[in-house]
């Protein structure tokens, strides 16, 4: 096992996709870094400072009474220390572990997509010890990707709210707690990249409806939600079930308080996702194991 996670490290060291990879990480943590530190700002202030901001020269007196109403519910979601920061230092999540899915994605369709899939079989005819490898090692790129971009975001975010007088907020177990179950999260999306990537073994067709589906899901099920919310069942645990999107789920998982209203606790959140992971895994070596190589 160690000579074949030593094999996949060295296929990656020999070509340009470490470095691309490690690029996009730096960068979208600096942007999505940049994006929570300015509504950090926001958040952070007092609820009639907060509504100025938002006020486009109205007084408070000429804004609609929903649109005040959700106003309120957001900086109410929002104004705490350990919130915001437990959000700086996962800035890197929203991007990130689309990267290491989409790595995880290529390390196994690299094997069609370059043609080596016939060499690699035959040099190791158990192709589970193949997929367990590509796993450990999409885990191992999955740790170093998180750490580059918590290192960084720690950085910064620790400067940033020291100037906002808050302190670095590196004390509340919560903010801890979201910092590693970034962790655990990057490599179930690393993990949920390898096993997809069985599933489907077009490099192109995979990494098109990995980022798709990844992208698109939040944004969908909250609509999704939403409509059956009004128009179809009236109950909150409606609202509640959007956590079943892995996007959601991972956002829930990280997040030290609630980031909607019906939002469930962390630990749901942590358990679906690794269902995810280790259900697409296994699925994954299932068909891998039976799928003729060329």
């Amino acid at each position: 096992m160690t000579r074949l996670v030593q094999a996949e490290l060295f296929k990656l060291r020999t070509t340009s996709l470490w470095w691309l990879f490690a690029a996009a990480t730096l960068l979208s943590t600096g942007v999505m870094l940049a994006v929570d530190l300015v509504q950090a700002h926001e958040l952070l202030q007092p609820f009639d400072q907060f509504v100025a901001l938002h006020a486009h020269g109205r007084t408070v007196a000429q804004m609609p009474p929903e649109f005040l109403n959700r106003l309120r519910g957001e900086w109410q979601l929002g104004h705490s220390a350990v919130t915001q920061a437990a959000t700086i230092f996962t800035a890197g999540q929203f991007i990130g572990v689309l990267l290491t899915c989409l790595l995880g994605v290529v390390l196994i369709t690299g094997e069609y997509h370059q043609q080596t899939a016939t060499t690699t079989f035959l040099l190791t005819p158990h192709r589970g010890a193949v997929v367990a490898a590509k796993l450990v090692t999409a885990v191992i790129l999955a740790a170093l990707s998180w750490l580059a971009s918590t290192v960084l975001a720690l950085a910064v975010g620790a400067i940033f709210l020291s100037s906002e007088g808050y302190g670095t907020q590196l004390g509340h177990w919560g903010v801890v707690r979201a910092v590693l179950l970034n962790l655990a999260a990057y490599a179930i999306w690393a993990v949920f990249g390898v096993g997809f990537g069985a599933l489907v073994r077009s490099q192109l067709t995979a990494t098109v409806a990995a980022t798709v589906l990844y992208l698109v899901g939040a944004a969908a099920a909250s609509g999704v939600f939403d409509l059956l919310y009004t128009y179809v069942i009236k109950k909150d645990w409606i609202l509640s079930a959007q956590v079943i999107v892995p996007s959601v789920a991972s956002t829930i998982m990280i997040s030290p308080t609630k980031t909607f209203d019906q939002s469930p606790p962390q630990w749901v959140g942590a358990a679906i996702l690794l269902g995810y992971g280790a259900l697409t895994a296994l699925a994954g070596t299932a068909l891998l194991r039976r799928r003729d190589i060329a």
